[in-house]
């Protein structure tokens, strides 16, 4: 019985998310579904990666993980079915899976979409929900499309380092509107070095020290922590940082410089 996980830009305001689970049970009724999120921010490559990736270690081996992100970013031709660390990956060839995986995938093959139907979200989900089916059939990965196919690839959001600093960039904005920025408590610890340290955002709000849970400091006050992904994340407890101060996820369409510099980003200082 094939685990599959969802995760998608489509909302869930309509039809479709159900319709969605509704045309993979009629492929095969015995698919188990696992919903990720279906509210990615539009076009937010790095989002969807930081989401997917994070919630992906967490399933057993030879889950199939669709992922409806940005599925027409270009008018596609072919889909991607991609075999990785004993996973299976599906998407647009849009440049996601490798933002994903942070690597090249073992293999990948593509699945061919024929021309003289459209291509829309419902017929994309059959073309992947057919191709897991005749892989619990046991038919052979490299049978089932086009192999050594030429892909697409995006890298994700890095921070940048010098030896006194770190710049990062806010990737993720939760529901609480507390503010994830793409560096890991190892790639801090590392570049820390025992140092003292801190963190200027909004030209003039500064924290210093790590926080363990939100409770560590006076409510209404800001606070740093490493949430459960590993991330730095800078919030207000129980209260909205994101909101209060002004700030906003990166975005490949509000990635000016003057935006960058004003929402987007924080520096962490070491001394």
């Amino acid at each position: 019985m094939a685990l599959l996980t969802l995760c998608s830009d489509i909302g869930s305001r309509d039809y479709l998310a159900g319709a969605i689970k509704g045309q993979l049970l009629s492929i095969d009724a015995g698919f188990q579904i696992v919903d990720i999120s279906h509210t990615i921010t539009p076009f937010n490559y790095n989002q969807a990666a930081y989401i997917c990736r994070n919630a992906y270690k967490h399933f057993p081996s030879q889950t199939y993980h669709l992922i409806l992100v940005n599925l027409f970013d270009r008018k596609p031709d072919h889909l991607l079915l991609a075999y990785h660390r004993d996973q299976y990956y599906l998407c647009a060839d849009n440049g996601i899976l490798t933002m994903i995986l942070e690597e090249k995938p073992e293999m990948v093959i593509g699945l061919p979409l024929d021309s003289s139907t459209t291509r829309n979200t419902l017929y994309c989900t059959r073309i992947m929900a057919e191709a897991i089916q005749k892989l619990q059939e046991g038919v052979g990965l490299l049978q089932i499309g086009e192999p050594d196919i030429t892909i697409h690839e995006k890298n994700t959001l890095r921070p940048a380092f010098g030896d006194n600093w770190i710049e990062c960039q806010i990737i993720f904005i939760d529901s609480f509107e507390n503010i994830v920025l793409n560096i890991t408590q190892q790639q801090f610890e590392q570049q820390r070095k025992g140092r003292t340290f801190r963190i200027v955002f909004k030209r003039d709000e500064v924290i210093d020290r790590i926080s363990e849970t939100y409770a560590d400091v006076p409510e209404g006050e800001k606070l740093a922590l490493f949430n459960s992904a590993g991330y730095l994340e800078i919030a207000i407890n129980k209260g909205n940082a994101a909101g209060l101060f002004g700030l906003q996820g990166f975005t490949e369409k509000n990635s000016n410089f003057q935006n960058r510099l004003l929402y987007q980003t924080a520096r962490i200082l070491f001394e």
